[in-house]
């Protein structure tokens, strides 16, 4: 990389990297090539040739602005958590020099000067972060917590906002199974635990919290607390933040200690002031949950319907009757289509149109059953076709590959990106509809805009959009445009600003019109009292 690094100045160390490639999702060893049927519909669709995708740029190519804190703050940094987990170095600065949206990784194709925090800690414990975070109050050195890296809406941004320098709190140390109680069914987890590595500790007793979203690989216990995950099991275990039944949280103002009990009548609930947060209101050490035991059976089926309304109706019929799938989702007519032309994805012929719903169960095998005929029964009364397990089993071993695939259609120049929303059923079509024309009205006739109900609830339901273009001009001015005009339609039409991504700076703006001009007094009293300097991830959250 172009500047000289500094990590001499507090020992020399080169720290361990985050699992993620710097300029791409994942494992480079998980990525695949396009296949021919993907190169024909990039033609066919977006007037978008694979072959003739740009060369990626090498990461002794990119330009970092150098480092902004001095000798001294980089010596008080090291003082706080130890030389060697302290480093300036280019190499530990690019991974973390934002999240894995597709305005991130289209600005790491960038040659130009790019933005990076300006050093990055490995603190071990809460006292070391309850020293980092004083050393940056008293210096004025803005502080991102980093979990996984797999933030899609700004949320890792090294913003400094009123501050010279930022640094990035990487929190992998932090990964410790601090307690089991087999009784209560609840778990301690260290917020630097990734997903299969929290899953692996708790196998080892035979318990699993069966939290999988498609950041699973990589994203950690902390970051699914702080952005209020969604799991794609969530129709049966629920949301990340309905597992949660305490959290330790270490403050610029102090440390606290939440959730005593499964329910309290003691004043309103401070876990949620912390559940969503993003890092701005403090950093989530340790994550207490409901686990459960590992299933002993699991049942699979796919279902086709004629249309997305028929579909969504019986959907609603499944959750609103209670009838206990674990996964329960529907793709709309457009995304079904790609997918079926991407044979490997949904199971092959079984599939021929509509839309496709996948369900899941799970428990010991009465329970599976069980709860497989009765959702069974209420589907095929919505007039659903079964398409047996094929496609659902599909599904569920390809389900946090698709990011891998968006790499490779921005490498062939093809615009690819995700939102999503939710409401209530009643206005679902309606929300759909809105979004969709709102996207293709930026975006041109010739975009492809895809739909799926992902999370389900008994009063309403989240709407995940895929999209894609042809880029043209600068992708990241043409992203925004659209990404502004959807964010502008869920607005007026009842849809929450984010369901499951969180805000970061990208949903920032849109904030005070999610929660109200008094809300946001409410979040700015909040941030006041826990963090009076503003030193924790500022630009995000907080309009």
């Amino acid at each position: 990389m172009a500047s000289e690094t500094q990590a001499g100045q507090v020992g020399g160390a080169v720290l361990p990297l985050p699992p993620m490639k710097w300029d791409a999702w994942g494992d480079p060893a998980l990525a695949k090539p396009l296949s021919e049927d993907i190169k024909g519909l990039l033609t066919a669709f977006l007037g978008v040739s694979a072959e003739a995708a740009a060369a990626p740029l090498a990461a002794e190519d990119v330009v970092l602005r150098p480092s902004a804190l001095s000798p001294e703050d980089l010596a008080a940094l090291a003082a706080a958590v130890g030389a060697e987990h302290v480093s300036a170095a280019d190499a530990d600065r690019l991974p973390r020099a934002g999240g894995k949206s597709t305005p991130d990784l289209l600005r790491r194709r960038s040659r130009e000067p790019q933005d990076a925090p300006d050093a990055v800690l490995l603190p071990g414990n809460e006292e070391e972060i309850a020293a980092v975070l004083a050393v940056c109050a008293e210096r004025r050195i803005a502080v991102v917590p980093f979990g996984g890296g797999t933030s899609v809406v700004g949320g890792l941004d090294p913003l400094r906002g009123s501050f010279a320098s930022v640094v990035s709190l990487d929190l992998r140390r932090l990964d410790a199974l601090h307690s089991l109680d087999e009784v209560s069914g609840e778990a301690v987890l260290g917020a630097g635990l990734t997903g299969p590595r929290a899953e692996e500790l708790l196998a080892e007793h035979g318990w699993e919290l069966g939290h999988f979203p498609q950041s699973f690989r990589f994203a950690t216990i902390g970051g699914f607390a702080a952005t209020r995950s969604s799991g794609q099991d969530s129709a049966g275990h629920g949301r990340f933040d309905d597992m949660v039944r305490g959290l330790r949280v270490v403050t610029p103002a102090g440390v606290l200690d939440l959730g005593r009990a499964p329910a309290s009548a003691a004043g309103p609930d401070l876990r949620e002031l912390f559940l969503g947060s993003e890092g701005a209101f403090g950093v989530i050490t340790r994550v207490r949950l409901r686990i459960h035991p590992l299933p002993a059976a699991k049942v699979h089926e796919a279902w086709s319907f004629p249309d997305f309304a028929t579909g969504a109706a019986a959907l609603r019929a499944v959750e609103q009757q209670g009838t206990g799938p674990t996964v329960l989702r529907l793709s709309d007519e457009s995304e079904t289509a790609v997918n079926l032309a991407m044979t490997e994805q949904i199971g092959g012929e079984q599939v021929t149109g509509g839309c496709l719903a996948v369900t899941v169960f799970e428990g010991t095998k009465e329970q599976a059953e069980a709860r497989h005929e009765r959702t069974r029964a209420v589907l095929l009364a919505a007039g659903g076709t079964s398409l047996g397990a094929g496609p659902a089993v599909a599904w569920e071993h390809g389900r946090f590959s698709a990011p891998y695939l968006r790499d490779a259609l921005l490498d062939a120049g093809a615009l690819c990106e995700t939102l999503e929303t939710a409401t209530d059923w009643a206005g679902l079509e309606r929300l759909k509809t809105a979004v969709t024309a709102a996207l293709q009205g930026e975006l041109g006739s010739g975009s492809l805009v895809l739909c799926h109900i992902s999370h389900v609830y008994p009063t309403g339901a989240s709407l995940y959009f895929t999209v894609l273009a042809a880029q043209q001009g600068d992708p990241i001015t043409q992203w925004d445009a659209a990404k502004r005009a959807a964010c502008e339609a869920i607005m007026a039409n009842g849809g929450t600003i984010t369901h499951h991504h969180a805000v970061g700076a990208d949903h920032r703006p849109w904030m005070d019109r999610e929660i109200g001009d008094l809300g946001v007094k409410i979040l700015r009293a909040v941030k006041d009292a826990v963090d009076p300097v503003g030193i924790l991830n500022p630009g995000k959250l907080i309009p």
